[in-house]
């Protein structure tokens, strides 16, 4: 439950800093390959790892139940999705040499057979979906704040605006996950010590 808590914070943050190291890295019009492409995506990389965490404590605030087993699955295989894609991104920049020659490695892994629609185009959306369905369920059971779902809402479309708003949406996703922090410690004091 400690990193549970941890990750509440810590892979929202993960999010913001992937949005300011790309704003940054964009300034000069040479955003990838390099070590701003490589710093931003690894942050993000780690936040959606930490939010594993995130997701199974959620699964456990809530009532047992095939909804909640639906909701959970559905969010990590979104999440999956999202690693897969984001560690594509990372080899690309990687290996490539310039921008072309990544674009064209990109092109390339997407040309296989059901990769585009599983990493990037369906894939990483169900865990936005999953998470949104997650916080509903527990605004339900008066576990969150209804306000929550919509601030989840919010930050999972403001990147579809202009990316240039992964700050703003990390932020978001903080103030909602935030909420998830004293039902945790919660439990924690209610769970028998081992």
């Amino acid at each position: 439950m400690r990193i549970a808590r941890f990750a509440t914070v810590a892979a929202p943050l993960c999010v913001v800093a992937y949005g300011l190291i790309r704003l940054v890295g964009r300034l000069d019009g040479q955003y990838g390959p390099g070590l701003d492409w490589q710093a931003s995506h690894v942050a993000n990389l780690i936040g959606l790892l930490l939010l594993v965490f995130v997701i199974l404590s959620m699964r456990r605030l809530l009532s047992p139940g095939w909804g909640r087993e639906a909701a959970v699955a559905v969010t990590l295989v979104g999440l999956v999705a999202a690693v897969v894609q984001f560690t594509a991104d990372i080899v690309q920049g990687l290996l490539a040499a310039d921008r072309p020659e990544m674009r064209e490695m990109s092109r390339e892994f997407r040309a296989i057979p059901g990769a585009d629609l599983a990493f990037y185009q369906v894939g990483p959306q169900l865990l936005y979906v999953g998470l949104l369905v997650l916080f509903a369920m527990l605004a339900y059971a008066r576990e969150v704040p209804w306000w929550s779902v919509g601030v989840i809402v919010a930050s999972s479309l403001l990147p579809v605006v202009s990316l240039d708003l992964l700050p703003v949406s990390g932020i978001g996703y903080l103030v909602a996950f935030v909420q998830l922090r004293p039902l945790l410690e919660e439990r924690q004091a209610l769970s028998p010590v081992a």
